[in-house]
């Protein structure tokens, strides 16, 4: 897990020297790394226990959000209700299968 922190930082370190479109993504690379290392295995086994702390100050990669994420809905959902739908492809079914089975009948194999 330190390892690949470690390889997320080394990124966002190249990222910050790099042109205008790719060091944007420094600061989110860095925060990533940041949480990385807090996920390791052995961290949140010792914070089970009671070892460690588990009141850690979050960053502001971790606060989370103070309102909804998405947006107001458009109204009352339209078109046709689901189980209509899956009623009249049954009974279509079942009158396809009755036709062909009628027809069957009148032409033998025999």
């Amino acid at each position: 897990m330190e390892s690949g922190a470690e390889k997320l930082q080394d990124l966002a370190e190249r990222s910050a020297e790099a042109p205008v479109p790719a060091n944007k993504l420094a600061e989110p690379l860095a925060q990533d790394a940041a949480l990385f290392r807090r996920m390791k295995p052995s961290l949140i086994i010792a914070r089970i226990k009671g070892d460690a702390p588990t009141n850690l100050e979050p960053g502001h990669d971790v606060v989370a959000p103070t309102g909804p994420q998405l947006g107001k809905r458009r109204g009352k959902r339209t078109g046709l209700n689901p189980f209509l739908v899956l009623g009249v492809a049954f009974a279509v079914g079942v009158v396809a299968a009755k036709l062909i089975d009628w027809r069957g009948h009148a032409h033998p194999r025999d």
